[in-house]
């Protein structure tokens, strides 16, 4: 090699590496400030205060990207009503939102399969389908024509059944009854005669002590008792045959995601996954005791559904998921993947979990 070439070659180096030096540092210290909203008002638990929240989401996000990622978290109202996030992140009015991709089924029936699936599976099934089971990835398969991604980023475990101001004695008692209930349950307590109300949280209370309604599902024993829900139903069902593992969902605009760089993306997908398991330990410890105070000093009748009101809600849920299956391909695409994960891991779970409950636990 010619001594002018080398000379050539060397001062290129020098060059390259003190202009790139800059692109690098540019990138490692720019800053972003986003918006986040929230179905939940400001300051409910779990939702929006306490570990594993909206709130604490967006700490973690702040602390562990050293300030370079600020999210300002807004409660349903403050921003936008309570269930239009979906659009407002579409729009690129925000950037995030915190709330259950069950509340979108309107958008895509495809949805419901990542928060909850009536009789599916509970809260280790759901995050091996996400995580090892390519759930996440037909989630943002799902999304893609509306220009966003999501993951998960909380949960509640089993959810209750709900309260009721009447005791359930059979199918025929569910005829008529006015129900505070999101999702594809909703769907399947229709087909039953029970006439179906979508209420944010905060509407819950005041719709069921005035007689608006007579019936409500929310989340567990510590935010249904925070509602005051106990004050105005004393029958409290607790088998959970519509949510056995409620998921929380980060949504996030596409175009904003893309313009993260790969080290504040794995922040984000970090922290949310940290917070989808402190959300759930969180939830553990609340329930234990906020059922024991409300069964022991509030006067609260809680016990599982009848046989046969399970039997029959089960066998409208198969009617109900065949039909979203036949009317859309991506549903079908979901629902297959959901189902197949589901039969090996409830196979795995007849051997570990299952001998637990039936076994261990009543020894």
């Amino acid at each position: 090699m010619s001594l002018i070439r080398r000379q050539f070659l060397t001062r290129a180096a020098v060059a390259g590496t003190v202009l790139g030096a800059p692109v690098i540092a540019n990138a490692q210290s720019a800053r972003f400030n986003w918006k986040m909203t929230s179905a939940y008002g400001k300051g409910s638990p779990f939702y929006m205060d306490g570990p594993g929240s909206a709130t604490d989401l967006a700490k973690r996000i702040r602390e562990m990207s050293d300030g370079r990622l600020n999210i300002q978290v807004f409660g349903a109202g403050e921003l936008i009503p309570a269930f239009e996030g979906f659009d407002a992140v579409r729009a690129g009015t925000v950037e995030m939102n915190h709330a259950n991709a069950y509340f979108w089924t309107g958008k895509t029936a495809a949805a419901q399969y990542f928060t909850a699936v009536p009789f599916g599976m509970n809260f280790q099934g759901m995050n091996g389908w996400f995580y090892d089971g390519g759930g996440i990835d037909l989630w943002n398969e799902v999304y893609a024509p509306f220009g966003m991604v999501a993951m998960p980023c909380g949960n509640t475990g089993v959810q209750m059944t709900g309260w009721f101001k009447k005791e359930i004695k059979s199918s025929a008692d569910l005829k008529g009854l006015k129900m505070r209930i999101p999702g594809l349950a909703g769907r399947v307590y229709a087909a039953l005669g029970v006439d179906v109300k979508l209420l944010p949280g905060g509407e819950i209370f005041p719709a069921l002590e005035r007689g608006v309604i007579d019936a409500a599902e929310f989340v567990g024993p510590f935010q249904d008792r925070k509602l005051g829900l106990h004050k105005a139903a004393k029958y409290l069902y607790t088998t959970g045959w519509h949510e056995s593992a409620t998921v929380s969902e980060l949504l996030i605009n596409k175009a904003a995601w893309d313009k993260l760089p790969k080290d504040l993306q794995a922040v984000v997908e970090n922290a949310a996954a940290a917070c989808n398991v402190i959300s759930e330990a969180w939830c553990q410890r609340n329930n234990a005791e906020a059922m024991d105070d409300l069964v022991k000093n509030q006067g609260v009748i809680a016990k599982p559904l009848p046989d046969e009101v399970l039997k029959k809600l089960r066998e409208v849920t198969n009617q109900v998921l065949a039909e979203a299956v036949a009317k859309d391909a991506m549903t079908k695409k979901v629902h297959d993947s959901y189902m197949a994960y589901k039969k090996k891991y409830d196979a795995w779970a007849g051997y570990s979990e299952g001998p637990y409950h039936n076994k261990i636990l009543t020894a």
